[in-house]
Order: C-alpha cells, then structure tokens, then sequence
C-alpha cells in the first residue's frame, strides 16, 4: 500500500517546483498581444532579467528551451567554419558542442571528467597555443547539470585574459542562473544563455540569451543570421512581436513577471545564501548515509559543488530500488543519472540526482531527505546514521 497521496515533489533538477503565485498569474484568459498591460509587462522584464544576469547589457528572450538558446548563441556570433574551445565537465558541455558542430563549428573538445572543475592552467596553455586566434569562443559550462560540477568562470575570463586571447567568453548558466552565484559583467562574461524552467521558477518555454558590447559587435560583423535567431530585433524591438520573432508567449510571460518580483522581493545575495545553506544541508545528509554504505557524492570538494543540483552514485541494484521507493512511496521523485554511465552500468542507473533550484525552503527540504531516509531503511540498502540531524544543524546555522 502506498503513502504517497497528497503534493508530489518533484526534486529533480529542473522543471523545478513552480510557486503557487506564478501558476496563479498564468492561469488567465489570453491578453491582447498588440497593445495594453502585456506590452508594458514584456519591457518591465528586460531590467530585472538583466538584475539577476548581473549585467547592465543586453537580453533576448526566446520560445525555445536550453537548447534553443545554445543554438540562438552560436547562430549570432560563429559561422560555418569557425573554431571554438569546448571545455567539458558533464554532459551538458558535451551537448553545446554537439550543437555547435551540427552548425559546421569546428569543435576543440576538452573533457575533464565528470567529477572535477575545469583546469585554468591547461585552458590558458591551449589559449597561447593558439596563436592565429583561430577559436573564435570558448564554451563554457558554468554548473553541469549532469555532474554538478560548478565551475569557477572568473578563473576563466583571468586564463583567457593571461594567454592575451580575445576570443569570447559563453556561458551556460541554464541550470546556474538564480541558483549559484553569477555575476556577468563583474566576470567578463561575453555572452549567457539560461532558461525559464529551473532558477527562473516558470514552466519550461523560455530561453534567454544575454551579450555584452563585444558580442554586439561580433554579431554586426556575421554576414548573416536567420531571421528567428537573430538576437538584433529581439533586443531593439519597435513592437511586441520581435521580442519573440511572432506571437508572444502571453501565459509564460505573466509567470515570470512574478517570479523575478519574488527573486528581487528576497534579493539575490539572499537568494544566494538560501541555495547555499540548502545544498549544504544535503551535502551533510548525503556524507553521514556515505560512512556506512555506497552512497558517495559525484563531486568531493564542496567548492566545485554547485548549489542547485547534486549528483550521486549509489551504484546496482540500489539506484533504481531507491529512486523507485521514494517516488511510489512516498510521492518525491529524484532525478535519473543522466550521462552518468560506467562500464558495469551502461545507462547510469546506479546514480541519481537531488535539485535543489528556485522555490525551495528547509521544509521542502528536510522531506525529501526524510522520504530517502526512510527508502535506505524500507529497501534495506546499506547507510550511515544521524543524516536528518546533520542536515537540521546546518540548516540551524544558517
């Protein structure tokens, strides 16, 4: 018999859980997309979009999801033939690298693993190698959303900028933004694509693209861009439409009008020190079941953690045992272990994944490492004791 009517929680690192407010303001008749209330509301979200980015430039807003804002990047700034540097940490730097060559970009591929951060030091050597300035961008991955791998980008701007290489600096901050600590034009960050469905708290449908004066200048240079990618007319609209190259998407944009009103409401260094405190927490929780059993974090050092998704390796057959109780049992589901595979487990099922993005608080929490909790005993799969008071102290701490 199960237990798990009542709320589900969904704790898998994006779609994140959506706040009550947000799904209130979209549940509504459609607006008038030519003039009125949604054409002011669509402007007011440029600067508070730009707040959270941390930049005082620019963003264009996309129907599309993460990928539709790698492909929007590229598609301004590269053209067939050009050379970028892909430093990967997970799957997902592997995955804006297959979108680049897809679009003729010649790829450099630099894989450190799916436990580590990226090596400044070999990327600057790379960087000075070049010498012909043939990369004409580097792809970055700030938090992998595979691994959970953060990744240190102002070490990167500082390597590029060490090797003297003017190549621009992109940023994937999809499963980072509102989440980890980001600040764009403080970091030298050229260009960030994010999305609506993880930090930004509103349902999957939205991809944001945000570029500095550099990125500007390179996309000017582009002999051409099509006409839907083209991040020109989405930036400098004369008229609703162009912000989204046709009709607007009217439901999405009164939900994440509230939500960056509830990100600023907290304040970002807030919102910061909030996923931060709830990661640590986690972390505790996930290092006491680790003393006496296989549960081990992907990620050792906690300063190359991200602080919006947490990956782990519990291994066969505990994986799928674990995941599948919690869910059934207790109405919490976890994130599958995406990309994660090893040579005995050829599809990953021995790790899962905790998201830990946007509309969470202790409460939210403290469950779902309860419902674990409780999965490691009913399944009967080896674990370290006193994981809820490690994570209550931290949480206590603040």
């Amino acid at each position: 018999m199960s237990l798990s009517n009542g709320r589900s929680y969904l704790a898998i690192p994006g779609p994140s859980v959506m706040p009550e407010a947000v799904l209130r303001a979209m549940h509504r008749s459609a607006p008038n997309i030519y003039e009125g209330e949604l054409v002011d509301l669509t402007a007011s979200l440029i600067p508070d979009l730009c707040h959270v980015a941390g930049t005082a430039h620019h963003v264009a807003i996309y129907i599309a999801n993460g990928h539709g804002a790698w492909e929007a990047s590229l598609a301004n700034v590269l053209r067939e033939g050009d050379k970028v540097l892909v430093p990967a940490t997970g799957r997902f730097g592997h995955g804006w690298a297959e979108m680049a060559r897809d679009l003729g970009i010649e790829t450099k591929m630099v894989d450190f693993g799916r436990k580590s951060p990226m090596d400044m030091a070999k990327i600057e050597t790379l960087l000075r190698e070049d010498t012909d300035h043939e990369i004409k961008a580097v792809l970055a991955t700030h938090t992998d959303t595979s691994s959970g791998v953060l990744n240190d980008i102002p070490a990167l701007r500082a390597a590029m900028d060490a090797a003297g290489h003017p190549a621009l600096l992109m940023a994937d901050c999809i499963a980072s933004l509102g989440c980890d600590r980001f600040e764009m034009d403080n970091w030298g960050v050229d260009i960030m694509v994010a999305a609506s469905q993880k930090g930004l708290m509103t349902p999957p449908g939205l991809g944001f693209v945000f570029f500095n004066d550099k990125a500007a200048a390179a996309r000017a240079a582009m002999p051409r861009v099509s006409r839907y990618w083209d991040w020109t007319p989405r930036a400098q609209p004369d008229y609703l439409y162009q912000y989204f190259g046709g009709t607007a998407p009217t439901h999405h944009l009164y939900g994440l009008r509230v939500a960056l009103d509830m990100l600023k409401e907290e304040g970002m260094e807030n919102v910061w020190h909030r996923h931060d405190v709830l990661a640590r927490a986690i972390w505790a929780a996930c290092e006491a079941w680790g003393q006496d059993g296989p549960l081990t974090l992907n990620v050792s050092d906690p300063a190359h953690r991200s602080r919006a998704v947490t990956s782990l390796r519990i291994g066969l057959p505990h994986g799928p045992k674990l995941r599948k109780w919690v869910e059934d049992q207790a109405g919490v589901t976890l994130g599958i272990g995406l990309g994660m595979f090893e040579k005995d487990d050829p599809k990953g099922l021995g790790f899962f994944r905790i998201g830990h993005m946007g509309h969470l608080n202790p409460g939210m929490v403290l469950g779902a490492l309860g419902a674990i909790d409780a999965a490691f005993k009913a399944e009967g799969i080896p674990h370290g004791q006193g994981a809820l008071e490690a994570a209550t102290a931290v949480i206590a701490a603040g």
